[in-house]
């Protein structure tokens, strides 16, 4: 019960935070634009309007819930300790781990709700455009639930950055850094190292790992047409696991338990 209080707490709070509702806004205005725009062309090709549309806010999504997932938790604890209000925090009986669970409890929540608004809302403009007689709404089921995995797992690296230092500015600077290295210039590493490679032992037997130790590349294989994986794939199966979609789900399952648990780790030797 203590967990859901402070979750309720910071539910209350997040209710003033301009980063919810900015959150809202951006996953339904880019879906409905990518939904829109998507959905042109599926008449002639004979495609699942639905698979398309999810195939582009996939795309999206690499970008914007990371994203969203960092600047939800970034001053969580480095707020706290900047304002004065960590000190009383800690004076309550309860854990640094309960709290620390109450605050991603509720940001999640937060997360949860944004994602659920620019699907549902992809989801309607779909069904309004064809009607819902023929449309799989399965790949969309899997956008949202590995969309709340790939958010948890950014969610708990803000909160381990968020105990790390004690300045919110220092912080967001930091969260930013992990951003763009996490979304843009991890891909730009791979593919120029396979570029060097030119499809010796890193292409075959390094490549895979890495790619999908990575949780925002494990995100965007597992949500890809199956035909785009394969081609992705060719030539990279020496990994086994790693390549399949076992690999990855295992990899946006276990990022949200590792950042989690470091962000305790780090958050018990803050001192208010």
């Amino acid at each position: 019960m203590s967990i859901i209080a402070i979750a309720k707490l910071e539910l209350l709070i997040a209710r003033r935070n301009m980063w919810v509702a900015t959150s809202v806004i951006l996953m339904g205005l880019f879906t409905v634009v990518l939904t829109l725009a998507g959905g042109a062309p599926t008449g002639s090709l004979g495609i699942d309007p639905l698979t398309v549309a999810v195939t582009s806010i996939t795309t999206l999504s690499v970008y914007l819930i990371p994203l969203i997932g960092l600047l939800l938790s970034f001053d969580a604890i480095a707020g706290e300790s900047e304002r004065g209000t960590l000190a009383l925090s800690l004076t309550y009986p309860l854990s640094r781990g309960e709290i620390l669970i109450g605050k991603f409890l509720a940001h999640f929540c937060v997360l949860a709700f944004a994602i659920a608004v620019g699907l549902g809302l992809t989801a309607a403009l779909t069904i309004w455009q064809y009607g819902a007689a023929d449309l799989s709404f399965a790949p969309l089921a899997k956008l949202f639930a590995t969309s709340l995995a790939l958010g948890a797992a950014f969610l708990g690296i803000g909160y381990l950055v968020s105990s790390l230092v004690r300045q919110t500015g220092v912080a967001s600077g930091i969260v930013i850094i992990i951003w763009l290295v996490c979304v843009v210039l991890y891909d730009l590493g791979l593919l120029g190292a396979l570029v060097a490679d030119n499809g010796g032992t890193f292409t075959k037997t390094i490549f895979p790992w890495l790619l999908v130790a990575n949780p925002a590349d494990a995100f965007r294989l597992i949500n890809m047409p199956d035909g785009s994986v394969s081609e992705l794939a060719s030539g990279i199966n020496a990994a086994g696991g790693a390549s399949g979609t076992l690999g990855q789900l295992v990899s946006l399952l276990l990022w949200p338990i590792i950042a989690l648990f470091f962000a305790w780790i780090a958050f018990r030797k803050v001192e208010p």
